[in-house]
């Protein structure tokens, strides 16, 4: 077989395909041996009958027409892998010569990924939230910990917010009991916004004994409901008087306020790295894919489209749900649905192109140990042994793919380390800070790629 490519505009080639008599004569017979399986011979079983003896009874066209429909394709495979063309649709497949006899000859007109450039991402800024800790925040911490060691004394006096209550509650619409809220002895904290939107307002002000009837649409509902509340006592909430004594008592790991403080402080500021963590690699996306000036390939967003609607479809098969139902009940249409998937599906191919040309840009490369290293993740991943999935992708003709997910993997790595970090009050962050000491340039890290099915 013989080949060769030409590019043409608009992101497209041409590639052409010759394959020389003798080597097409195997398909010739393999398609015979197809023929065999169908066509039934006085005195030969099913499949045995001789090639002879078909050709005598049908003629060698209905024979290369068959070779020629099953092999082109694997011709066209070999030439697409041979000469590195990234198709992204199905070709357009002309025979040029060799449909009656001789030399087999085809062309197809092939579209391709576009290769583009990204101006401006070595510059790229993202922002993030502020990973801080102020009074107010260090503040509600302290106060939800000690909150815990409080106790709760009968005052006598209306109700504040923050006051702990005990309730007899009931709640009725036309007439029938609303599940959930007939209830006794209810302890609630005022100010917690439970049961209504204006339930807390209607308590404040009260005191012991008294009874409380007014209407008002519960939580979660639409329609308005008749309450009857009896407040049947009401205690405020004492916290503990703090000093070091008390802290090495009651907390155990710490022996005086400032180190049991510098510890609240250090776990707020670590929750808020790791919600910071959690949504950065889409921010890190969205920002980069803002960078890319050209559509996006409209077979790729299908691709990508198809991939993800196929995926929810499992996702809902396998916890037995009914997605048909859980759309009716989230008042979504069909046409909401894919329309929300194909932005999502814009914004992956877009930012599959914009990792491959940063990996251009910076000449980042995949060597052997790139690869072993991702087929022994992918065996973790999939419980089996990195043998097998590589023998897997080497069998399929897979590797390149793989290999371009690698690829694009440690580019996105690299844009990770090479970005500005700056929270909304203006303030540049470390990157070392922002991703965490942890993370490597193999993604073992904090911080995971978020750019949707590989493309």
């Amino acid at each position: 077989m013989k080949s060769s490519v030409e590019t043409l505009e608009g992101n497209k080639v041409k590639v052409y395909v010759e394959i020389d008599e003798a080597e097409f004569e195997t398909d010739i017979e393999s398609a015979f041996r197809a023929i065999a399986r169908e066509v039934k011979l006085p005195g030969f079983r099913n499949g045995k009958a001789p090639r002879k003896l078909l050709e005598a009874r049908i003629g060698l066209g209905p024979a290369r027409e068959q070779a020629l429909r099953d092999s082109i394709p694997s011709y066209l495979t070999k030439a697409v892998q041979e000469h590195d063309v990234d198709l992204i649709a199905t070709p357009s497949i002309e025979i040029t010569s060799g449909e009656e006899a001789g030399v087999v000859e085809f062309e197809a007109e092939c579209e391709v990924r576009p290769e583009i450039t990204v101006p401006g991402y070595g510059g790229l800024r993202v922002d993030i939230d502020p990973i801080d800790v102020d009074d107010e925040a260090f503040g509600s911490a302290l106060a939800a910990q000690l909150k815990g060691h409080g106790s709760l004394e009968d005052v006598d006096r209306s109700v504040a917010s923050g006051d702990y209550v005990t309730l007899d509650m009931a709640a009725t619409r036309d007439g029938e009991e609303l599940a959930g809220l007939n209830i006794e002895d209810w302890s609630y904290e005022v100010g917690q916004g439970w049961v209504t939107e204006d339930f807390d307002d209607k308590l404040l002000g009260a005191k012991e004994g008294d009874e409380l009837t007014f209407s008002s649409i519960p939580k979660g509902t639409e329609e308005e409901a008749d309450f009857t509340v009896k407040v049947t006592a009401v205690k405020s909430l004492l916290l503990p008087d703090v000093d070091d004594q008390w802290v090495e008592e009651n907390i155990g790991e710490f022996t005086d306020v400032a180190s049991w403080h510098e510890s609240i402080r250090e776990q707020l500021a670590e929750s808020k790295l790791n919600g910071v963590r959690q949504t950065l690699g889409q921010k890190v996306t969205d920002a980069l894919v803002e960078l890319v000036d050209v559509d996006a390939p409209e077979p790729m967003v299908e691709q990508e489209l198809q991939g993800r609607l196929q995926n929810l479809v499992r996702q809902f098969e396998a916890q037995g749900m009914d997605l048909g139902a859980w759309m009716s009940a989230t008042g979504q249409s069909t046409e909401d649905l894919i329309s929300n998937f194909r932005e999502q599906a814009v914004t992956s191919v877009k930012a599959d192109l914009a990792l491959r040309a940063i990996a251009v840009a910076e000449n980042i490369t995949v060597d052997g140990e790139d690869l072993e290293l991702e087929y022994t993740r992918l065996a973790m991943q999939f419980n089996d042994s990195s043998d097998n999935v590589r023998r897997a992708y080497e069998q399929n003709g897979a590797v390149s793919e793989l290999s371009a997910s690698v690829k694009k993997s440690k580019a996105f790595d690299w844009l990770l380390h090479n970005i500005e970090f700056v929270d909304s009050n203006g303030k540049k962050l470390d990157a070392d800070t922002v991703l965490g000491r942890d993370h490597d340039h193999d993604h073992d890290g904090d911080i995971e790629e978020e750019e949707g099915d590989d493309s």
